[in-house]
């Protein structure tokens, strides 16, 4: 039985669009440059977390899910994933824009690349004056369109752009054609899939004078014409409560703003739990066990806690778990 909050050790990526917030604003140890993504919790093949503290230290998430099974994922999480986990945390800090893109659902994802679609969900924690994001198409498309937009490289001018401020959410599902733009840092939750079709890139190139690939074709396929317009989640931001910011057949969020000291109640959530903080800073306590969280760390609860207790003068949490 695990007795204790988890973590694990961030996992860094080096991208093209990435920049310096991972270090200077979540401060993330890393000597690399251009840190894009911190990859907080992942059993993605070749990316799978390692705990950092407590007694489990040093063991791979994978492993602990095979000796611990549902009471560690839940037994509903562990009988359709086995030893995988079923989503992906990260964040996300866009110095550049990204490339326009989408993701395909289960199905398509099955067939082409033996991996699970990818739905997902943004939470802004930071922006530059300007930052925008894409999300959706401008109007209503048709794959005719879509292949005259992309021949006459005008594809985005049919895309919908959002201002986009801290605290903002956003749902993106399957097939939805969306991007970071420059000066957003983001929580990003999401299934566990690595899969992303590129449709533009901005005539970007790398190091060695290269364009990135696009997928053009494969987005054919998968992307949804009729997503017109942003999917902007709305929540509420009371003080000691949890309100629901995104819940979909994949995952639940919660946002929850904590200012003394809060017991949780997890008796009736029948997989795991993972708080993301996105503000702020405290400690969660699972009975005697505790552990500190602070703005851009990440903590995983066993499916069997019946309670945990955050003790803060000001955090705000992320709360996810699947129904």
């Amino acid at each position: 039985m695990i007795n204790y909050p988890i973590k694990f050790t961030p996992i860094l990526k080096d991208k093209i669009w990435g920049g310096e917030k991972l270090k200077t604003v979540l401060n993330k140890e890393t000597s690399l440059n251009n840190i894009g993504e911190s990859w907080e919790l992942s059993s993605v093949d070749g990316d799978i977390s390692q705990v950092s503290n407590g007694t489990l230290k040093g063991q791979l998430l994978t492993q602990l899910i095979e000796e611990y099974k549902g009471d560690l994922v839940g037994e509903k999480v562990y009988e359709q994933f086995g030893n995988k986990f079923p989503l992906l945390f990260k964040f996300i800090d866009a110095k550049e824009n990204l490339s326009i893109q989408l993701h395909p659902n289960d199905e398509i994802a099955a067939k082409l690349h033996n991996s699970f679609g990818k739905t997902e969900m943004w939470f802004v924690m930071d922006t530059d004056e300007s930052s925008e994001l894409n999300i959706g198409f401008s109007e209503k498309m048709t794959p005719e369109k879509y292949k005259q937009a992309i021949e006459e490289k005008k594809i985005l001018e049919k895309l919908n752009f959002e201002k986009v401020q801290k605290g903002d959410s956003f749902f993106i599902k399957e097939g939805l054609v969306h991007a970071i733009g420059a000066g957003c840092l983001i929580a990003e939750i999401q299934q566990t899939s690595d899969i992303t079709y590129r449709i533009y890139d901005w005539d970007r190139v790398d190091d060695q004078g290269n364009e990135r690939e696009l997928h053009t074709e494969l987005a054919i396929d998968a992307l949804d014409y009729n997503a017109v317009g942003a999917n902007k989640c709305e929540y509420k931001k009371e003080e000691n409560t949890p309100s629901n910011v995104a819940s979909c057949e994949y995952f639940t969020t919660n946002y929850i703003k904590i200012n003394d000291l809060y017991r949780r109640d997890l008796s009736t959530i029948t997989s795991f739990t993972v708080y993301i903080c996105v503000g702020g800073a405290g400690t969660i306590s699972m009975g005697a066990e505790n552990e500190t969280i602070r703005r851009g760390e990440t903590i995983l609860i066993p499916a069997n806690t019946k309670e945990v207790i955050v003790n803060s003068s000001e955090i705000e949490l992320l709360e996810v778990y699947i129904k």
